[in-house]
């Protein structure tokens, strides 16, 4: 076993594999841009070194200053996570080439499922049914239009050189494909340095099911048994489960060895997941992810492996811990992804700082991976993600219980987040008995949105507003004159106290006396968040002395949701427009957003150009309305 470990990525799954490191006798070493000095995962580590600026591609996906970093601390390996340069041949090179050993698979094997046509090429040698599609070199858009329609509409675009949702698209019609392609490439290029894309055919309403497979140097391959990640927002998974729920005995075996093929036919070794589309009594390879997935830890729970010491392990020369019939498994385990997002717009990410954090303690049979603490900042350069919550139960039903009970405990102030659309989607009939499938958020959307604050929230804000406010600064602290609890000669007043929640506001009778409900309140300037077990509410305090900009609240304005860089603009000033038509594109957390009129109207000005970053908040376009004219 090597003596030092870089970890060539950050957050939580750096804080992971530090985990297991430090467990097994290995010194790690940690990398971290400019932004991430005082991350989590800097602190957990035996050392750490700089690499660069905030960009990812400016630092993690920098591969000389990679290998340079760990060739200066004297590490022996590089754990790559996953992600970033997990599935990047060339840094699998780079490595060797620096006496470094890589944990992961060898350049062939990364580059043999890297490459989609020759992946496609070697599953139907090995017998396993492949999605139709294009998958060639030709990236000319008149090509992959040809191919479009050859497959036939509805197709998806997924990004050639790594997963995650980064890079993909939907397309319907041909009309929309150019933007598709257009969009789909620069996400790619921002989250893999690599802008090629393929074509597949799109399968309505299918299951996405994937088989964790091991390969050791001897030749041994193994399955630890298969995950359902069908639950899916943007084509990225949010709640992930082994083993998976309704699935035939004969289905089970025929994905486990479809796999174990998958992995024999490119001589694999160490950690890998072959991902697999299930519908209507039928599989079809997707893709092989060569690399550590983000929800591995649903099949540590249920096995009891430690799937980053088997990395370590095959990785130092040493042949897998286990063989196929000493592997098994027990129990149920669920895992949901905790990240700064708002469901309620399209799951926009979120930047801003952690301002309250409670976090719960891991046990055997509940654990948190995170990156984070109280006090950490949400930025705009990567993945959004706030903690990964995963839970186990003796069966599917009593891991779902615990998964709302540890859902319903775990409480993040600062930021809006998704803890309350992942308890929702726990409380689900459909999900409850299993049926599930990667239109389950979309075809489910009205149930599972955000209900209405409840009158308690609103109490506990107002009750924390008053216990905050009783009294004016004084010198006289006896002073009568200071005291803002309402009392009159003629009797005690209630205090109204104005609060918006959403687009509307409230007017709330306040009491000082505390609510019966248990609640955190986590007050931030004028905002209240009030956090119990079953949701989340925030509330806006509206000062009724305080100047309002009615104007802005009018609209007039389009405004970045958040920080991010301006990739394209799609109209000028005095562009006449129609509702919903794209005008300009804003990237941010490796993914695009557009900003689209809200109505039909005029765009008065557009503020800036393409390549400026801009603040959340900045007025990206002067807009007016056909109506307002």
């Amino acid at each position: 076993m090597f003596r030092k470990l870089l970890i060539a990525n950050r957050g939580e799954i750096a804080c992971r594999v530090i985990r297991t490191a430090r467990r097994m006798g290995v010194a790690t070493v940690a990398v971290y841009s400019d932004v991430d000095t005082h991350a989590l995962h800097v602190s957990e580590a035996d050392e750490a070194i700089r690499i660069g600026p905030p960009p990812a591609r400016d630092s993690y996906l920098d591969i000389a200053a990679v290998v340079a970093a760990a060739r200066q601390t004297g590490a022996e390996a590089v754990h790559p996570g996953y992600g970033f340069l997990a599935e990047n041949a060339d840094f699998a090179d780079a490595c060797a080439k620096a006496g470094l050993v890589f944990v992961g698979p060898s350049p062939e094997s990364i580059r043999a499922m890297g490459s989609k046509a020759a992946a496609k090429a070697l599953m139907e040698k090995a017998g396993v049914p492949v999605v139709p599609g294009y998958h060639g070199d030709d990236q000319n858009e008149k090509t992959l239009a040809a191919e479009a329609k050859k497959i036939g509409y509805p197709v998806l675009i997924k990004a050639w050189a790594g997963g995650g949702g980064k890079g993909m698209r939907v397309v319907e019609r041909a009309a929309d494909l150019a933007a598709a392609l257009a969009g789909a490439k620069r996400e790619a290029a921002s989250a893999f340095g690599d802008d090629r894309v393929l074509i597949e055919k799109y399968l309505e309403r299918p299951r996405h099911i994937e088989v964790q497979v091991f390969g050791d140097r001897a030749g041994n391959i193994v399955h630890l048994f298969e995950r359902d990640c069908s639950v899916q927002r943007r084509h990225q998974k949010v709640i992930e489960e082994a083993p998976a729920p309704d699935l035939d005995a004969k289905m089970r075996r025929a994905l486990h060895d479809a796999a174990v093929a998958a992995a024999r036919v490119v001589n694999y070794v160490n950690a890998g997941t072959v991902e697999f589309i299930v519908g209507g009594g039928k599989f079809y390879f997707m893709e092989m992810n060569t690399r550590l997935q983000v929800e591995h830890p649903v099949t540590e729970l249920i096995t009891g492996l430690d799937l980053v010491e088997w990395q370590l392990r095959v990785a130092s020369g040493e042949t897998l811990p286990l063989s196929q019939d000493k592997i098994g498994y027990h129990g149920h385990a669920i895992e949901a992804r905790i990240y700064a997002e708002d469901p309620e717009r399209d799951f926009l990410p979120q930047t801003g700082t952690l301002n309250f954090l409670h976090p719960l303690i891991d046990t055997a049979i509940v654990r948190v991976e995170t990156g984070v603490r109280q006090g950490d900042t949400i930025t705009p350069y990567y993945d959004p993600m706030i903690a990964k919550l995963a839970v186990w139960g003796d069966g599917r039903a009593a891991a779902i219980k615990r998964l709302s009970a540890k859902l319903g405990q775990y409480r993040v102030a600062g930021v809006t987040t998704n803890r309350d659309f992942l308890l929702r989607i726990a409380h689900n009939a459909d999900f409850s008995v299993g049926a599930v499938d990667t239109g389950f958020i979309a075809r489910h959307r009205q149930a599972l949105a955000a209900p209405p604050a409840p009158d308690a929230a609103f109490a506990a804000a107002s009750h924390a507003l008053l216990a905050g406010e009783q009294r004016r600064p004084s010198a006289d602290r006896f002073s009568p004159w200071t005291t803002r609890d309402g009392w009159r000669l003629d009797g005690a007043v209630t205090p109204t106290i104005r609060w918006r929640f959403g687009d509307k506001e409230y007017n709330v009778a306040a009491s000082a006396a505390a609510p019966e409900e248990q609640f955190d309140v986590v007050r931030s300037g004028d905002r209240f968040t009030v956090i119990d077990n079953e949701g989340s509410w925030q509330l806006d305090y509206v000062d009724p002395f305080a100047d309002r900009d009615d104007a802005a609240v009018a609209g007039g304005r389009l405004t970045a949701p958040m920080p991010g860089k301006i990739v394209q603009v799609m109209a000028k000033a005095g562009d006449t427009v129609k509702r919903g038509q794209p005008i300009l594109i804003l990237e941010a957390m490796k993914m695009e957003h557009t900003i689209a009129a809200p109505a039909d109207g005029t765009v008065d000005a557009v503020n800036y150009m393409v390549g400026e970053l801009v603040e959340e908040g900045a007025a990206l376009i002067a807009f007016t309305a056909a109506e307002a004219k």
